[in-house]
């Protein structure tokens, strides 16, 4: 299969003129800035807030280059990596005529972005084990599907999806496959990241939300081939990640060691938890997790949600999902947390 991304990408966008900011006109060295109209005096929370932020955060993406073992070019930053997915709808997805193909359950972002952009989505369920129905996907593949989005580690499942499989839609689709591996950190899986210069049609989402530890400050990253990423530059907001996130990111991104920690502690206490869960008499299926979560089937979920929320643990009801009728979602917390959901789930009345 020949991939080409130039039938891919809406004409409109490819036209466009990408807006240009001060700082995408001037790039090197200077002390006196009088060119983007900001309050020369500085600004009340710290000296260098007054400026604009580097609008393609190169030295964050310096530092994400060194982790992950990508080259800056291939690196994209969004607030978040919804805001990488709603880009990839726009540059990508002609509203009112083409479409995507998403594989329930699934991440919800995938079908928001998609209405929000007039682009219809069809869904092709996982299969009773969570794996994706090849054979069905391909029957739904017509000449206006662009792109395929897998979420693995899957959520809400928790399960990754068979390498084997994602690799079959790599080589046989003409579109684009998004992988979104937000929960990489905690899988037994390795990431899509070393397949980047095999697939030209493979975009990977990862994030600092998770494994990282910083949600609050909303950044998600895309890795895919440079044509991929100039597109998503092209389309995106000038300022997109302000200086304070940069900053912060840069801080947290030198604790490496933390993170691993975290992430072993985490998998530890998901084992521990999975044990104390099986004993429960109501709990009828615990399903494997390649996540910092797992899916439990259990005996009147929607009581048992609503008991833990009385007693002040919040978990998710999954129930009306599908495939996971009478499910809850459960993240793994601190060991002190996990404590504290366990001996309330054996006070447990029904």
């Amino acid at each position: 299969m020949k991939f080409d991304l130039d039938k891919l990408v809406r004409q409109n966008i490819k036209k466009m003129t990408p807006y240009s900011s001060a700082r995408h006109e001037f790039a090197g060295e200077a002390t006196v800035f009088l060119d983007a109209n900001e309050n020369s005096f500085g600004s009340p929370l710290a000296e260098n807030y007054n400026r604009y932020p580097d609008p393609l955060q190169l030295k964050l993406k310096g530092k994400i280059s060194h982790i992950k073992g990508v080259p800056v070019q291939n690196i994209f930053l969004g607030n978040g990596s919804d805001e990488a997915i709603d880009l990839l709808f726009r540059v990508f997805c002609n509203p009112g005529k083409d479409n995507v193909i998403i594989l329930p359950p699934t991440y919800g972002m995938y079908e928001v972005c998609a209405e929000a952009n007039d682009v219809q989505v069809k869904k092709v369920p996982l299969l009773p084990d969570f794996q994706p129905d090849l054979a069905s996907i391909e029957e739904a593949v017509d000449v206006n599907t662009k792109m395929i989005f897998i979420c693995s580690p899957n959520n809400p499942t928790g399960n990754s999806i068979r390498r084997n499989d994602i690799e079959t839609l790599l080589n046989n689709f003409n579109g684009l496959v998004i992988i979104d591996e937000a929960y990489i950190n905690y899988a037994r899986q390795k990431t899509f990241i070393s397949e980047l210069t095999e697939y030209p049609n493979l975009v990977i989402l990862q994030t600092l939300s998770k494994a990282w530890g910083l949600a609050g400050l909303r950044l998600g990253m895309a890795f895919a081939g440079q044509p991929v990423i100039d597109y998503l530059n092209k389309v995106k907001y000038p300022y997109n990640i302000n200086t304070a996130t940069q900053q912060l990111a840069l801080e947290a991104l030198n604790n490496i060691s933390s993170v691993n920690n975290w992430t072993k502690t985490t998998v530890e206490q998901r084992e521990w938890l999975i044990t104390q869960l099986k004993q429960l008499v109501f709990v009828n299926k615990i399903y494997p997790s390649d996540a910092n979560f797992i899916l439990v089937k259990m005996e009147n979920a929607k009581n048992i949600y609503e008991y833990l929320a009385r007693v002040g643990i919040i978990v998710r009801d999954r129930s009306r999902v599908t495939l996971c009728e009478e499910c809850l979602r459960i993240t793994i917390g601190t060991p002190e947390e996990n404590n504290q959901l366990v001996d309330a789930l054996k006070t447990f009345t029904a």
